[in-house]
């Protein structure tokens, strides 16, 4: 076995990063709609000539721990050539809900037949078509909610298709938007796949490709000892989503976790079946929320790839809320069943690690999707999620007003969001005492009000307003959240996944969950 220089090993992990890095860069310059620009709603991967993952960005966890799959299915179901790029949306074929769109191409250098490398851009597009603006309402199953894309060629040697771009473009209501996100995830692509080339060029296909071996064996030694520092044992929780917006019954996430000579599975067995309403959650995304969980127990240096799933079983029940099949409706399980997913992971780990699992953090995206015709009669639709109270550790305080976990996305500023939308802003602020009290206590919320500057559909899909946002070690739980509706001076208290029509004047109110407490709140220090 060829020996691993420990300092190349650095070197090689830093260039496949910064790859990622810089292709995230890219498509945030040159993409058109703020949900990309502003709230950073992408993320960019680079993968081995198996599929494999070497390199991600610091993006949307949700994307990156599910992307592989996508990439797999591109692999199985196209014959990709020097210059094309796939594309494809579909939850069931490694997507996870249809607003993101996946472009994967491969990477061919001189005197191959297969590609070496792959590269691949995700991004949330803030409208795909479906029953509502902004594909993010309520729905009973996938068809309502938007284009659904089976891997495509959307590039041939080079080339856009125009046929394929037109398809998409007719079926979404903000069709230039769309067509500008789409080609600068094209543009990233092919930044990645130029800077692979250059790197192939200085150090030589042979040793790229033996240290992309060693980065993967590395990261997944890295995990297999990390395992070995928790006792072992078989460690259970259980969590609820609130609903799933069409019944009011909650839905379990449960989970088992058995950790046993540096290997984990972790089995999903007894989580309720898959519902009627959008909180489905396809495979990809409850493996990506087991990888996000695993990742943060290495220590930070780890290369996050492939091998860190090596060590570690994942057991999803078919026809699930964690493992749905279709034709099911997915937009919320990518945002808000993939937290929960999170929530009761960490909670099992609690029992084994107390002293490094952190509090329940605020457990949701707060989306928000608001669309119809703008004054100047064109369409429009914008989506947001909303930051919340993140929850305590056993050493400090949670933070305020910040995205936790699945998403690592920003606010859309104020300025941004009033010039590009007939919206307003009447009120963006913490939601003081929302985090619980404890010897550290909870993050806080955030209250965030816009006014409706024309007539226009608004969808929630939101949760924890019912179940809060756990303690740990005698914690108590943060706040739950609240959505309210405010028309012609009624107030109207909104369920947390609701889909209303709104008329000009009528603001939208949603305050968001603080994160659970840490400790006895009698053991907090003073001052």
């Amino acid at each position: 076995m060829r020996r691993v220089d420990p300092v190349k090993l650095e070197i090689f992990k830093n260039l496949f990063y910064a790859v990622a890095e810089e292709m995230g860069a890219a498509l945030r310059r040159t993409a058109f709609s703020p949900n990309i620009k502003e709230r950073r709603d992408y993320s960019c991967a680079v993968f081995d000539g198996q599929g494999e993952v070497i390199a991600m960005g610091d993006h949307m966890p949700v994307h990156l721990g599910s992307m592989p799959l996508s990439v797999a299915a591109a692999i199985d179901a196209l014959q990709l050539e020097e210059g094309d790029i796939a594309l494809l949306n579909d939850p069931f074929a490694g997507g996870t809900h249809l607003p993101d769109l996946t472009l994967v191409m491969p990477v061919f250098v001189r005197g191959t037949r297969k590609p070496s490398f792959y590269v691949a851009s995700r991004a949330h597009h803030a409208d795909v078509g479906g029953a509502q603006p902004g594909s993010m309402g309520l729905s009973r199953d996938i068809y309502q909610e938007g284009l659904r894309i089976p891997p495509v060629k959307m590039a041939e040697r080079g080339r856009l298709r125009s046929d394929v771009l037109r398809l998409i473009l007719a079926n979404v209501r903000t069709p230039v938007e769309r067509e500008g996100d789409l080609t600068a995830q094209v543009a990233a692509c092919r930044l990645g796949a130029r800077r692979l080339k250059e790197m192939v060029g200085r150090y030589g296909a042979a040793e790229v490709r033996a240290y992309m071996k060693h980065l993967l064996d590395y990261s997944a030694r890295m995990m297999r000892a990390t395992l070995l520092t928790i006792p072992p044992g078989t460690y259970t929780a259980e969590d609820f989503l609130d609903d799933d917006g069409i019944t009011p019954d909650p839905v379990r996430i449960r989970v088992r976790i058995s950790l046993r000579g540096g290997k984990a599975r972790v089995d999903f067995s007894g989580s309720s079946p898959q519902t009627a309403g959008s909180v489905n959650a396809v495979r990809a995304i409850t493996v990506s929320a087991v990888f996000y969980v695993f990742r943060c127990l290495v220590p930070g240096e780890t290369p996050a790839t492939a091998g860190l799933l090596r060590p570690i079983e994942v057991a999803t029940p078919r026809r699930s809320v964690v493992d749905a099949q279709p034709p099911a409706a997915v937009a919320a399980g990518n945002v808000e069943t993939s937290q929960r997913i999170v929530d009761t992971l960490l909670r099992a780990l609690a029992r084994a690690i107390p002293e490094r699992i952190p509090a329940a953090s605020q457990g949701t995206m707060n989306n928000f999707t608001v669309g119809g015709i703008a004054p100047d009669g064109q369409p429009f639709a914008y989506y947001e999620t909303i930051a919340g109270g993140m929850g305590a550790r056993a050493t400090a305080d949670g933070l305020d007003g910040i995205h936790t976990h699945m998403t690592n996305s920003l606010n859309t500023p104020v300025e941004v969001l009033e010039s590009f939308y007939p919206l307003r802003v009447r009120r963006y602020r913490l939601r003081p005492g929302s985090g619980g009290r404890g010897r550290h206590r909870g993050g806080d919320g955030i209250v965030r009000e816009i006014e409706l500057l024309t007539d226009a559909q608004l969808a929630i899909l939101a949760d924890r307003r019912r179940f809060r946002p756990y303690g740990l070690a005698g914690g108590q739980p943060g706040k739950p959240g609240e959505t309210r509706l405010i028309s012609r001076g009624k107030v109207t208290r909104l369920p947390g996944k609701c889909t209303v029509n709104a008329r000009a004047g009528d603001v939208i109110s949603i305050s968001t969950p603080g994160g659970g407490g840490w400790g006895k709140p009698r053991n907090r220090k003073r001052g």
